[in-house]
């Protein structure tokens, strides 16, 4: 959006409107999130998105141009060629692979080249590699960092929905416990997810709100708000833990020497950014793993049977993913080999801080990792490019680079 604000010339005329869709994977405050930023005029959220697929009719019933196009950022591509056909606008597609309904998008802006090659020569004039949206994020002024330079600091990104904070809190607790022990010069930081509070990061780590504190070994630990200063977990015998609460973290991540985290899209953001990472999908308490995409995925929020399903489908997952050495963070997905460790089981933090211990002793391992997702992010630049895309598409006009 700011791409797209920065390239037309008149673009106090352009309206952009953001509509999400439902995702088993959301938090639930993505909606308030899109709010603040500038660029954009209205949001709706979720809960009111098939009533306007169906209808036409969104939340507060707004009006519309008569000319305009629908982008696709993400989701089911079926529901950018719906509502563009319910407007009567053209199409511009982002796909990171494989680009689809052909037959009814304008236009695909394809992360890199490799797909393209697979998709018939009549279609061809329709894709334009831009590039990896994900490599242009860029290091945002914030809060001063709280370390001296010279201080090795430790990232530890638990996620931001319950699924994957009910484990991740205290499991991210434990690690910084452990590896405190062993190496006391470290710093540790959570940067806080925009959509969660240091208040609600508390309740993962107190065990009379969260069953999984002693599932997972989760040390004694307060949260601390002081009146100057950023929020810390205070780990009772053990090290202070830094909640960084400024959104985007760019500047923090882009600091830590390496950084533990879940799966999902904190391994794109760190791939961007070349971060070292070690990447955990703790599989301790089966019942609460239920964030599976399609009927997988209904079945296991099913009432009463829930559960009883919800176990069973994750130990048959499991075993298939392990089998099958299928990869889940999104650098070891590109360059399809292992870029990055992913440790999947009952991983312990024993075991994590064995891992990470061996880096901090060998430092040229973490540079080579560092190195590699350098070489895979490819070049900056995609939402610039995307963006006139996007304009090209709808024939708006751009402004000339000349001047």
């Amino acid at each position: 959006v700011q791409q797209l604000r920065t390239e037309a010339p008149d673009h106090g005329q352009m309206r952009i409107s953001v509509m999400l869709s439902p995702c088993p994977h959301a938090s639930g405050g993505e909606t308030e999130s899109l709010k603040s930023y500038p660029e954009v005029d209205r949001v709706q959220g979720p809960a009111d998105f098939f009533r306007f697929l169906f209808t036409g009719k969104t939340a507060d019933d707004w009006d519309w141009h008569c000319q305009g196009v629908v982008v696709f950022l993400g989701g089911d591509q079926l529901y950018a060629v719906w509502a563009a056909k319910r407007l009567g606008y053209r199409t511009a597609v982002y796909a990171e692979w494989e680009p689809r309904w052909l037959n009814w998008v304008d236009r695909f802006g394809m992360m890199q080249g490799d797909t393209t090659a697979k998709i018939p020569a009549k279609y061809q004039s329709k894709l334009t590699v831009v590039g990896d949206l994900m490599a242009d994020v860029e290091s945002a002024a914030g809060a001063e960092l709280p370390f001296a330079p010279e201080t090795p600091v430790i990232g530890l990104m638990p996620g931001s929905k319950p699924d994957k904070l009910r484990p991740g809190v205290p499991l991210s607790l434990a690690i910084a416990h452990h590896l405190h022990s062993q190496h006391p010069h470290l710093q540790f930081v959570i940067p806080v997810a925009p959509t969660v509070t240091p208040a609600i990061l508390a309740t993962y780590a107190d065990p009379d709100h969260n069953a999984t504190v002693a599932v997972m070994d989760g040390p004694d630990a307060q949260l601390v708000t002081p009146d100057d200063g950023l929020p810390y977990f205070q780990i009772k015998d053990g090290p202070t833990i830094t909640l960084w609460t400024d959104f985007p973290a760019h500047s923090l991540l882009k600091r830590c020497t390496l950084c533990v985290t879940t799966v999902g899209a904190n391994t794109a953001q760190l791939g961007s950014l070349a971060v070292p990472m070690v990447v955990l999908l703790p599989t301790q308490q089966l019942d609460v793993m239920r964030t599976w995409d399609g009927l997988w995925g209904l079945l296991c929020q099913l009432p009463l049977v829930g559960t009883a399903l919800t176990k069973i489908i994750n130990t048959v997952a499991i075993q298939y993913i392990q089998r099958r050495q299928k990869r889940f963070a999104w650098p070891n997905i590109w360059a399809k080999k292992e870029v990055v460790p992913e440790l999947l089981g009952r991983i312990t933090a024993t075991e994590v801080c064995d891992r990470i211990s061996n880096y901090l002793d060998h430092p040229d391992q973490l540079e080579t990792m560092r190195q590699t997702l350098r070489n895979l992010r490819g070049p900056s630049g995609a939402a610039e490019r995307f963006a006139r895309l996007i304009l090209e598409t709808l024939n708006y006009p751009i402004k000339d680079r000349a001047h």
